[in-house]
């Protein structure tokens, strides 16, 4: 292991990473450092937002502005609010928040690079989050901070992973992936794949080069299924997640077909990493140094991944088994008020759980004229079934009828969207905030019933509410959807689902075949082209076609 602190100052051999198809050298990584410290030591900017997508060019970017003296910042996401916000905090924007960045990676120095040591102690990383409020925060870390947490994981399981190359389905932009796919392998002389892999099929075909560690996460490991890569996945040295709780099912598919259990991380951008398990054993596991302490039922974590001494109140409800072991219970913030009724949004989603027609769950509370409540649940087998033989008004009732043994009628959840996976970040966190922009609804918007989300595809079920304003006035006597309307509603929920940043351009194609009058139940099947950055919309009911059309977006975003 080299210290994060020194590695620039290390005479090493071998490959950095994999990127763009082919290996860079140590040395490449340390001219490329050089010649991005060189400009940015001559910069008067101290605050850098950093934004990458892939790990290399991220790597030599972090190091860059640490020997540069700067401080860096890092998001979860590019999008124009999240760098507005940065802005203001005094960042200037670095990567790629707009496309064409010229990372400069391929650089031949004529001298060797000199490099002093960094100093552990300094602040010189903010992870920009959202915090329990839902509010933005940055969290600052220490090398020494990162440092410690780096050596513990070499500790536990560096002699597993020994020459394996670092695979990941996660972005390095959050604290999880920040160390397993970079600073760890950086520290440890491992070489890491700088593209983040697409999906399990990708890892394997990226897998078969020789041995090789996984880190991903829940989301990405409970899509697995029976035809999924399973001899390529059960060559890996180590199969990594965090973001939170696998669930037993995915922890035992992938015990039982890879022969090794997924080790699971728990953790925070605040806490750093605080315990582990591996199925079967349900319960968590302090990594060492650290201790936890309940107080009046509130659990405080004392550790060095923390900034100083003080011990830190977590969110998560906690049952110590022992002084180093414990389970989890959820978060102690998933409490809200409806009607001045408290209800815990857990234990509403262990009763639906509980149902044979769900296999995910999520609910959350909408804040409208009258707060209420909504549910985002996956169908089971049974649930798809149920839906197909009876239609989704039925299937509700049942599930409404299942809760009412527990829940006062005005805890009864009023929305109800049934999703083929639940919507996820680019950390592969729960996308809460796109669930809260789909479940709204105002008299300007269609009421979302279903939502097929596949990564450049989406079809969604809507019902055409008679109380949208579009219908007084349009027409007298026979109200029908103008057709404003509709491309409007395309593009809407276009830019919600696959991140369209560009500025429209102009329509292609658009034709109107069949009148839209209220109460319709529609399907609209969104196709987005990025290679031509194209938004294709249909608006259709069994096989009649109501309208169809083409949003054009500038190829640049600029």
């Amino acid at each position: 292991m080299i210290a994060l602190a020194d590695l620039l100052s290390a005479e090493l051999a071998g490959t950095v990473a994999r990127h763009g198809g082919r290996d860079y050298s140590f040395a490449e990584f340390r001219a490329a450092v050089d010649d991005w410290r060189e400009s940015l030591s001559a910069e008067n900017e101290q605050k850098y937002a950093l934004f990458c997508h892939d790990a290399y060019p991220f790597a030599v970017l972090l190091c860059a502005l640490w020997h540069a003296g700067k401080q860096v910042w890092l998001a979860a996401n590019n999008r124009p609010g999240t760098a507005q916000q940065l802005q203001q905090a005094g960042c200037r924007l670095i990567g790629d928040w707009q496309a064409g960045f010229d990372y400069r990676l391929d650089q031949e120095r004529g001298r060797m690079p000199v490099f002093g040591r960094l100093e552990p102690d300094a602040n010189n990383l903010a992870i920009f989050t959202s915090g329990s409020t839902g509010a933005a925060k940055s969290i600052s870390k220490s090398l020494r901070q990162l440092q410690a947490e780096v050596d513990t994981l070499e500790r536990l399981w560096g002699r597993d992973l020994a020459g394996s190359r670092i695979l990941a389905t996660v972005s390095q932009q959050h604290i999880y992936g920040l160390l397993f796919r970079v600073l760890w392998p950086l520290a440890a002389g491992r070489t890491f794949h700088s593209e983040t892999a697409l999906d399990a099929e990708h890892l394997a075909q990226q897998a078969a080069a020789g041995p090789a560690c996984w880190i991903a996460s829940p989301a990405h490991l409970k899509r697995l299924a029976a035809d999924a890569p399973w001899p390529s996945l059960a060559g890996l040295s180590a199969i990594f997640s965090s973001g939170g709780p696998l669930p037993t099912e995915s922890a035992a598919q992938i015990e039982r077909n890879c022969g090794r259990a997924a080790l699971e991380i728990y953790g925070s951008s605040e806490t750093g990493g605080i315990a582990w398990r591996r199925y079967p054993d349900p319960a968590w596991q302090l990594f060492d140094g650290l201790s936890i302490d309940l107080i009046d039922g509130k659990a405080y974590l004392s550790s060095p991944y923390l900034p100083d001494e003080n011990a830190l109140e977590l969110d998560d409800r906690l049952d110590l088994q022992s002084k180093d072991r414990f389970l989890l219970h959820g978060r102690r913030d998933r409490i809200v008020k409806i009607e001045e009724k408290r209800l815990s949004l857990d234990e509403l989603e262990r009763h639906l759980a509980d149902s044979p027609w769900l296999s995910e769950v999520h609910a959350l509370a909408l804040a409208c004229s009258r707060d209420h409540l909504a549910v985002c649940a996956v169908l089971s087998t049974a649930g798809k079934a149920a839906m197909a033989d009876h239609g989704r008004k039925l299937l509700v009732g049942k599930l409404k009828e299942a809760l009412q043994p527990w829940f006062e009628a005005v805890l009864i959840p009023r929305k109800w969207l049934f999703v083929s996976a639940m919507p996820t970040t680019a950390q592969a966190k729960l996308d809460s905030q796109l669930l809260q922009t789909l479940l709204q609804s105002n008299d300007r918007m269609p009421l979302l019933q279903t939502a097929d989300l596949q990564p450049d595809t989406v079809v969604l079920g809507l019902k055409v509410p008679r109380q949208l304003r579009y219908f007084a006035d349009h027409f007298p006597g026979y109200p029908i959807l103008p057709g404003v309307v509709q491309i409007g509603w395309a593009e809407h929920f276009g830019k919600q689902l696959f991140n369209i940043n560009a500025p429209f351009s102009r329509l292609e194609a658009v034709k109107f075949a069949k009148p839209v009058r209220p109460d319709y139940e529609l399907q609209l099947t969104l196709d987005w082209r990025r290679d031509s950055n194209k938004l294709n919309f249909r608006f259709s009911q069994a096989e009649q076609v109501y309208s169809s059309g083409r949003l054009v977006y500038a190829t640049d975003p600029s």
